[in-house]
Formats: C-alpha cells, sequence, structure tokens
C-alpha cells in the first residue's frame, strides 16, 4: 500500500499546505484500489499534481463534517462526472454526509453520471470485501468524527511443490486448489490437505488514519499494533490544553499513543497555520522525543505501508 498525502494543514491551506486529504493506493496486484481519506477545499487540484486521477477512485471515506475535511467534495465528484467518468464510486461518512452530497449536487444543478452511493457510518465494521476490512470508532471532537482502520486480511502461505512432487502429486489442475487450503482425492485415492503443504500465512498490512480528535479510548482500538498511524498534531505540547479544549491533540499526545499502542511507524499531519518550517521542525522534534519512528507529513509525502 501507498499513502500519498494531498493537503496536511489544520483548519485554513497556508502558502505550502492544502487542508486535510489523504489517498491509499491498495496497489493489490489483481483488483487494484485507489481510496481518498477526507477532501478538503482544493483536493481536487492538489491530484493534478500527482500521477492519480479522480476517476479512478472506487471510495472515499470522510472522517467528520467539518469544512477543512469536506468542502473540496462536490467539486471533486462534479469533475469527475464532466470527464465522462462511469467508474462507481461510495462514499463512507458520518451522518449527515449524504444530505451534504444531495444538497450542492442539487443547489448547484450539478448531477453525476456515474453509480454513486452514500453510506452513513457508525460505530464498527464499514464494510469487508474478503481482501481488505475497514472498521471505524468515534473519536474525541466538536461533531461526530471518525477515524478508520483498515487491515488487509492475511495472504496465504506459498505451497510446496516440491513436497508434493516427492509425494507422488503430479502439477496440474490440483496444485491451485491445493493452494486454497482444499483437500482433494488423487486418482490413486489418496487424501491430500493442501494445508500440510502450506507455509504460514504472510500477515496483511494494517494502518490507522485519524479525524480530528483530543485523546480518547476509541483511538487506542484504532491504532493498536499498526504498520502506520496517521495521527494530527495540531498544536505544540506547550498548548496541549487548548489543543484538547477543541478537540485536537498535541505532539506528545499523539506520539504517546503511538507509544501505547505499539505501533510501527508513526506520520502527524493536521499542522496548525501558525507554525512555519522552522515551527514544524519543532514539531517533530517533540514527537521524537516520546516515539522516534515518526515523521511530519508535507504535502505530497509518499509513504509505503
Amino acid at each position: 500500500m501507498e499513502l500519498i498525502f494531498l493537503g496536511t494543514s489544520a483548519g485554513v491551506p497556508t502558502r505550502s499546505r492544502n487542508v486535510t486529504a489523504m489517498l491509499l493506493d491498495l496497489q493489490h496486484p489483481t483488483r487494484g484500489g485507489l481510496w481518498l481519506f477526507d477532501c478538503g477545499e482544493g483536493t481536487q487540484h492538489q491530484l493534478l499534481h500527482t500521477t492519480y486521477h479522480p476517476g479512478k477512485l472506487d471510495k472515499i471515506f470522510i472522517t467528520h463534517l467539518h469544512g477543512d475535511h469536506l468542502f473540496g467534495l462536490p467539486g471533486l465528484l462534479c469533475s469527475r462526472s464532466m470527464a465522462g467518468n462511469a467508474n462507481p464510486l461510495t462514499i463512507y461518512g458520518p451522518a449527515g454526509i449524504a444530505e451534504f452530497v444531495e444538497t450542492t449536487l442539487r443547489l448547484s444543478g450539478s448531477w453525476t453520471d456515474y453509480p454513486l452511493e452514500v453510506i452513513e457510518i457508525t460505530d464498527g465494521q464499514v464494510f469487508d470485501d474478503g481482501a481488505y476490512r475497514v472498521i471505524a470508532r468515534p473519536l474525541n471532537h466538536p461533531v461526530e468524527c471518525y477515524g478508520y482502520r483498515i487491515e488487509e486480511h492475511d495472504k496465504p502461505g506459498t505451497l510446496n511443490a516440491a513436497a508434493l512432487i516427492a509425494d507422488g502429486v503430479r502439477p496440474g489442475p490440483l496444485f491451485q486448489r491445493l493452494k486454497q487450503g482444499e483437500t482433494v482425492e488423487l486418482e490413486d485415492g489418496r487424501m491430500i490437505n493442501g494445508q500440510d503443504y502450506l507455509s504460514a500465512p504472510l500477515p496483511g498490512k494494517t494502518l490507522a488514519i485519524f479525524g480530528d480528535t483530543a485523546p480518547c479510548p476509541g483511538a487506542h482500538e484504532l491504532a493498536q499494533g499498526v504498520d502506520v498511524m496517521v495521527h494530527e498534531a495540531t498544536l505544540e505540547t506547550a498548548m496541549e490544553e487548548k489543543a484538547n479544549s477543541r478537540g485536537h491533540s498535541s505532539t506528545r499526545q499523539a506520539a504517546r499513543l503511538a507509544q501505547e499502542a505499539g505501533v510501527r511507524k508513526l506520520i502527524v499531519t493536521h499542522v496548525s497555520s501558525r507554525y512555519d518550517a522552522h515551527g514544524c521542525k519543532n514539531l517533530l522534534a517533540e514527537c521524537r522525543e516520546v516515539f522516534a519512528n515518526c515523521e511530519l507529513a508535507e504535502d505530497f509525502t509518499q509513504v509505503s505501508v
């Protein structure tokens, strides 16, 4: 999986940072998959600076309905339609997202020429297609807000073809069934269990992407043991009380969550516009004092999961 940050500023854009949006390229060998998490104003403009096209998007996940996470959505939906794209798109988000999409399209005299489904989520599993599962948990913010945990299902182990041949099983269609862990009957009447010839399953990748939040129990559930955690760090540690009063986290709180949850890598984003490049270096230093394997995302930062 590849994560591409399209916007990393909190509240308002700056000269160097747009407001929140993240692309997740699943890079699945057969099904592909391009997902967008949040869609702040100007997201479609940011996409123009990448190799990705809006028509390739098949899912959009909105964390909450504050404008810096949402106001780019109507334009993106309309541009996708005007390009003549017919690929279906599903939007997930909190209560009110369906009304927002329907109202903005209706009042602007706009429409979509592709199948569009809008699903309003609650706490729990959002979907599971057999390859990936997405779980949502409510966060601590003034409006209904969610974080998302993306889990890739474990991949089957490698089939030991040499051992099968040594046991008298000839290569052919049976190998494919055995690779799926099935039990098959050979021509001589023997029963062969594919599980006996498979190596251990390959663990799938895990990723947690947070909306805006002050520390809360749901955050620990989302973050537990993930390969990469994307978390806001709106303000420095000295302004922690102010951050929390507005439903945000400080650098230290984001890093402490990563440490306590046993994540492998922390990416902090959603940086207040009060911080220039020097200020951002200080934010990152504060995070690394608590959790060393941490990066502060810039617009167009790419992270492999």
